[in-house]
């Protein structure tokens, strides 16, 4: 039975999330401004949202691994202690939560944001040290 991660590192990756998306949305403010604070809003953002978009799709393979390992829906459809009601509310949030397309959403923005931030960093650094 997987575990939940500790309060402090959802926390922290709900944090991660947050500044991630308002680096991104600052740069057009940014762009006005001054160059070297935009590429640093961009990689705030960038690396920010490989890290959030990584651990999302991860709870959401978890999430799912559970759900089939344990065979949730079967039980929870054979159990007699439940409400009719019961039975089919907690059926319909454990096959949406298998269903959903949200870990590929997830696995989408890690890798275009992973293949950026290489990208950056290449473009960045190592083409200004190999000139």
């Amino acid at each position: 039975m997987p575990k939940l991660s500790n309060k402090l590192y959802r926390n922290w990756i709900f944090i991660v999330g947050v500044l991630a998306t308002i680096a991104y949305r600052i740069i057009v403010v940014l762009n006005h401004y001054s160059p070297v604070l935009v590429q640093i809003a961009w990689y705030i953002g960038t690396v920010g949202f490989v890290w959030y978009f990584a651990h999302r799709f991860r709870i959401e393979n978890r999430r799912n691994k559970t759900i089939k390992e344990m065979k949730l829906v079967e039980k929870i459809n054979t159990n007699n202690c439940l409400s009719v009601e019961e039975k089919k509310s907690l059926t319909y949030i454990l096959e949406s939560l298998q269903t959903s397309l949200a870990k590929w959403n997830y696995i989408i923005i890690f890798i275009f944001s992973a293949l950026a931030l290489v990208y950056g960093i290449y473009q960045d650094f190592l083409m200004n040290f190999f000139k």
